[in-house]
């Protein structure tokens, strides 16, 4: 079996934290931070697979190793889509997780999108393992929910405060267990996919 180390693109604790989670599941695979001399990745792509490309081949050439990223979007109907790719930065480059939760509630309730029914959302998540050499490992997780009046719950980040998914009386992902939240969450479904084909590959014998 092939050992692997993958070096994370994100610097953001969460989600680095929600990713190390996630992937502790693959044997002998082991998740190193992304190191302080690798800047910030500018996320100037179209798509949220632009951006998670971008950010783990920018790491794969800055330290030679395997690389691993996520781009992920919060897609709500009622805005026709937004924020979607620019759910990190909806509110502005230096936004805080209140200020996007803050623009989003606002601009629902500008739409007269007051009750659950004009409020679907789905959380999207691209996940990308990017290899020295050029190969790449890539998975796509989703989950539909509803954007709730106001936050609920002290777990979680981002968005999860006011994102309910179908299907779990009516909590939010700031409100649910981490092990709870991972199980149904569109980057645990994107990074048990990813962790999945990693372990295929860790078991294909050498050429």
């Amino acid at each position: 079996m092939r050992a692997l180390q993958l070096v994370l693109a994100t610097a953001n604790p969460d989600k680095a934290a929600e990713i190390t989670d996630i992937l502790a599941s693959v044997p002998g695979l082991v998740v190193v931070p992304r190191p302080d001399s690798v800047p910030e990745i500018e996320e100037n792509g179209d798509t949220l697979l632009d951006n998670a490309r971008l950010k783990a081949f920018t790491l794969v050439e800055a330290t030679g190793m395997a690389a691993v990223a996520d781009d992920t979007g919060l897609e709500v109907d009622a805005l026709g889509g937004a924020p979607g790719v620019y759910s990190a930065r909806y509110s502005g480059e230096n936004a805080t997780y209140a200020d996007n939760v803050a623009k989003l509630l606002t601009e629902l309730e500008r739409r007269g999108a007051t009750v659950p029914a004009r409020r679907a959302a789905r959380f999207r998540t691209v996940a990308v393992v990017g290899l020295p050499g050029g190969d790449e490992v890539l998975a796509e997780g989703e989950v539909t929910g509803v954007i709730t009046a106001g936050p609920k719950g002290e777990g979680g980040f981002g968005y999860d405060p006011i994102f309910a998914p179908d299907g779990h009386d009516g909590r939010t992902f700031a409100q649910m267990q981490p092990h709870e939240k991972h199980a149904v969450s569109h980057r645990g479904q994107a990074f048990r996919a990813v962790a999945a084909r990693l372990a295929e590959w860790r078991n294909e014998p050498r050429s």
